[in-house]
C-alpha cells in the first residue's frame, strides 16, 4: 500500500497526489491539482462510472507545463461516499463551482466526458468570464429525452439499484461496452472498479442513473434545461469536439446536436472509437488535445 492509502498497483497507473475538500454539504470531494501553480488551469470533469483515473494519460501529457484540475464527484471514485446526499445536477454544479472557487482559478481551459458534460458547462454557464478554451468527449449538456434500454432498466425503481448497486450492473459492464478499438487490460479494468467495490460503494453510480433527466417531471430537469440554455455564449468560444464514432449511449445524434449549437467548433469523429473515446483512442486523442489546449493557454 503507497502512503497516500492507493494500493501500489494503482498507484503504478495513477501517479498523483490526490488532495481534498469539503463541499458545502459536508462531503469530502478528492481531486488531482498536478502541474504549475498558476491561476490558469485545465479543468477536467468525469461522468457516470468513470472518476479522474479516466484522465490519467492526458494529465500525464499535460503536467508538466499546464495545471491540471481533476475532481472525483462526490460518490464516485476516491471521494467519500456517503449513504445519504443530494445527488442531483444541481449539486454536482454546485460542488465543483465551490472547488474551483477555493482554488482561485481566473482561466479555465475544461474537458467534459459523459456526464461531466452537463455538470461542467453548467459550471461554465455561471462562470463564462473564466472559461477560454473547451474540449467536448463524446458528452450532453442539453436535453435529449431517450437513453438506451439497457440504461433505461438501470434506472428503473427497485431493480435499478438491485442491478446497479446489488450486481454492479453499470459500472462492470462499461468495462467492456464503452470500448471498441481495444479492450481495457486487467488492470484498468480493476483500476476503474476499485471505487465501486460494494453496494455501499456504488451509491452513486445508481443515484447518478436514476437522476438522468428526461421529462419536465424529472428533478433535474430544469437544471438540464438552464446548462443548456446557457450554450449559446460559447458559440464563438474555441471548441474542440473529438467523438467516439461507436459510441453506444452517446451516439451521433447528439455529435449532430453539438455541431448544430456550436457550428465554428472543430469536430474530429473517431469512427472506430467507442465511448471511452479518450481511453479506446488515447494515442490520437491525447496529443490533439494537447494541441489544442497549447494554442490557448499561458505557458509559466
Amino acid at each position: 500500500m503507497s502512503t497516500l492509502g492507493i494500493p501500489d498497483w494503482l498507484a503504478r497507473q495513477y501517479p498523483f497526489t490526490p488532495r481534498s475538500f469539503i463541499t458545502a454539504r459536508g462531503a469530502r470531494m478528492s481531486y488531482l491539482d498536478e502541474g504549475p501553480r498558476t491561476d490558469e488551469a485545465v479543468l477536467m470533469v468525469h461522468g457516470n462510472p468513470t472518476w479522474s483515473f479516466y484522465y490519467r494519460e492526458l494529465i500525464r501529457e499535460l503536467a508538466p507545463g499546464m495545471r491540471c484540475v481533476v475532481p472525483d464527484h462526490v460518490g464516485m471514485g476516491l471521494s467519500e461516499k456517503p449513504a445519504e446526499y443530494d445527488y442531483t445536477l444541481a449539486t454536482r454544479i454546485a460542488d465543483l463551482e465551490a472547488l474551483v472557487a477555493s482554488l482561485g482559478l481566473k482561466k479555465v481551459h475544461l474537458v467534459v466526458h459523459d456526464w461531466g458534460g452537463a455538470i461542467g458547462m453548467g459550471w461554465a454557464g455561471r462562470h463564462s468570464g473564466l472559461v477560454e478554451r473547451i474540449v467536448i468527449l463524446n458528452t450532453a449538456a442539453f436535453r435529449a429525452p431517450w437513453i438506451p434500454a439497457r440504461i433505461a432498466v438501470c434506472r428503473a425503481p427497485i431493480i435499478g439499484p438491485l442491478i446497479v448497486r446489488g450486481l454492479n450492473g453499470f459500472a462492470l459492464p462499461a468495462t467492456t461496452m464503452a470500448m471498441h478499438r481495444r479492450a481495457l487490460t486487467a488492470e484498468e479494468k480493476r483500476a476503474y472498479l476499485f471505487p465501486y467495490d460494494s453496494w455501499a460503494n456504488r451509491v452513486a453510480v445508481s443515484a447518478f442513473v436514476r437522476d438522468i433527466p428526461l421529462r419536465p417531471a424529472d428533478r433535474s430537469w430544469s437544471t438540464l434545461t438552464a446548462v443548456e440554455e446557457g450554450l449559446a455564449q460559447f458559440r464563438e468560444q474555441p471548441a474542440l469536439i473529438i467523438w467516439g464514432g461507436q459510441d453506444f449511449c452517446f451516439n451521433d445524434r447528439f455529435l449532430g446536436r453539438w455541431r448544430e449549437i456550436w457550428p465554428k467548433a472543430q469536430v474530429e469523429r473517431i469512427a472506430d472509437a467507442g465511448h471511452y473515446v479518450l481511453e479506446d483512442a488515447k494515442e490520437e486523442v491525447v496529443p490533439r488535445v494537447r494541441a489544442f489546449l497549447e494554442d490557448g493557454v499561458a505557458r509559466p
